[in-house]
């Protein structure tokens, strides 16, 4: 307690030690000032400033342009007015023994198979890597592969997608009276599925977009794409002015669920759900008062040119030709080298001076006294961040974000129970864990929240908020009619629910 309490004071001190100089400098100075009189100014006009006039003049200008130069040429405030996470329908709601029997259906389906399906072996290992997973029963799956025999077909799959972009976008445009033609600019991302005409041009053609809007289409970017297409947003937000920019993050499951036999392939099975988000951003200055966030920082890492890095998720075939997503065992240590490179972008960013003076310290003694100094300061990203968005890929990934960045559990509540309450839905994971946020009446005004995405590639994406005003859930938020049965406790051996903690908005 007492090294906690000294830290506390050090941060305190070297936070405001600008201040803490500068206020009785300027109490000097005003003092000074006080006792000047009449002739007092006289003196010094007359025996310096009418002398110097040729350098006070142009310093004058100079200092005034400069000014006028910054105000002018400085990157607008992106704000975020609003966004939607798309909450599936009751019927489409999947538990664990449900999506086993989906994962059955689907085998038994294919047609290499003749309509039978008896090696049980498969069945019980996708069992364990379920019931570990940190997934919870009221998961959703989608309607094509809940059908019997199951409908994993081009139609069912663009049946699915558009039934999560259309829902999300209705919800986000209701709740801001936005007229979809103030449109600007439209990114959308989906890693998987990429049909002719694109996505972006399906949600032209919906909602009737205006004809000179500049839309984009992502693909193949993995879970981390949210990020990139609000950085993407942001970037042109900067070059169009007085605009809109609407980003749709999803992904689909019933295309590429896997029906083989090899069992790198058949973990993603286990992880992905339905679900998606719409983003709103503007660049105008009449929103401020009516958004949510102002986007303070980007950061984007791509570790891509290292061959483990670019392997370690991977679509292709297996040795009996079906299409699947393979996850390799070098996946957890590629994670953690990708973030530490992010967070070493992003930290100078965002950690106060005495956090950065920490870590130059322990860094030059490293070098100094290597066999002394075993390890590297750890900032304490908690003075500077007051809530974590980590993608909600799965426990591991939890876990190792947890223990990377010394975070406490509250501080990680919101990742393990979007992964609980709603699987793992790609891109669109870091929304559901903000809306619970909000849900929990935890977003206060000048809050800082960091959004953390990792995607294949191998990538690792940051994006910082913060909080305009007392943030409250939005109106149809996913978190809506479960959110006094959250968090709940989780058996860190087994992976099941064990009790639900009734603490409401605590």
């Amino acid at each position: 307690m007492t090294s906690v309490n000294v830290k506390l004071v050090y941060h305190y001190v070297i936070t405001n030690l600008f201040n803490l100089c500068f206020f009785p400098l300027t109490a000097i100075v005003a003092g000074k000032a006080y006792r000047l009189t009449i002739d007092d100014l006289h003196h010094l006009y007359y025996s310096y400033l009418q002398h110097n006039l040729i350098t006070i003049a142009p310093l004058f200008a100079f200092t005034v342009f400069g000014s006028v130069l910054y105000i002018a040429t400085r990157p607008k405030p992106v704000y975020l007015v609003e966004y939607s996470c798309y909450l599936p329908p009751t019927h489409c709601r999947s538990s664990i023994s449900k999506v086993m029997d989906i994962f059955y259906q689907v085998r038994k389906a294919d047609p290499s198979r003749n309509g039978t399906c008896d090696d049980s072996s498969w069945l019980d290992f996708l069992r364990k890597i379920q019931e570990r997973s940190g997934l919870g029963d009221e998961t959703h799956g989608p309607e094509g592969l809940l059908q019997v025999p199951p409908r994993k077909t081009f139609a069912a799959a663009r049946e699915e997608t558009e039934q999560v972009i259309i829902g999300a976008l209705e919800n986000l445009f209701k709740n801001t009276n936005v007229n979809p033609k103030d449109i600007g600019i439209l990114v959308v991302n989906s890693s998987m599925f990429n049909p002719t005409p694109s996505l972006s041009a399906m949600v032209v053609n919906t909602f009737k977009l205006r004809s000179n809007v500049r839309s984009f289409n992502l693909g193949g970017m993995g879970c981390s794409a949210g990020v990139i297409a609000i950085d993407l947003a942001k970037d042109l937000l900067h070059v169009h002015k007085n605009t809109y920019a609407l980003v749709v993050s999803t992904e689909n499951i019933t295309y590429n669920i896997y029906a083989g036999d090899n069992r790198s392939m058949m973990v993603s099975n286990c992880l992905f759900r339905v679900g998606g988000a719409a983003i709103l951003l503007s660049n105008k200055p009449g929103d401020r008062r009516r958004s949510k966030y102002e986007l303070v920082h980007t950061v984007r890492t791509h570790t891509g040119a290292d061959d483990k890095s670019f392997r370690c998720v991977q679509q292709g075939d297996d040795e009996n030709g079906k299409t699947g997503v393979s996850l390799s065992k070098d996946i957890t240590d590629v994670a953690g080298r990708t973030v530490k490179k992010n967070i070493a972008t992003l930290g100078p960013l965002i950690l106060p001076l005495s956090e950065k003076l920490l870590f130059f310290v322990t860094f030059m003694g490293k070098k100094l006294f290597k066999d002394k100094i075993k390890h590297y300061y750890v900032p304490d990203f908690k003075l500077a961040i007051d809530h974590f968005c980590i993608h909600a890929g799965g426990r591991a990934v939890i876990d190792v974000l947890e223990k990377n960045l010394a975070l406490a559990p509250i501080d990680v509540e919101a990742s393990r129970s979007t992964l609980h309450r709603f699987g793992n839905t790609s891109s669109s994971s870091i929304w559901y864990e903000l809306a619970y946020i909000e849900a929990k009446g935890r977003m206060k005004k000048g809050n800082k929240v960091w959004q953390i995405a990792l995607g294949s590639g191998f990538k690792c994406n940051s994006a910082v908020w913060v909080a305009l005003n007392n943030v409250k859930a939005s109106t149809n938020s996913p978190w809506e009619h479960c959110i006094d049965r959250y968090p709940v406790k989780i058996d860190s051996d087994s992976g099941k629910s064990e009790t639900r903690v009734q603490n409401g908005r605590s």
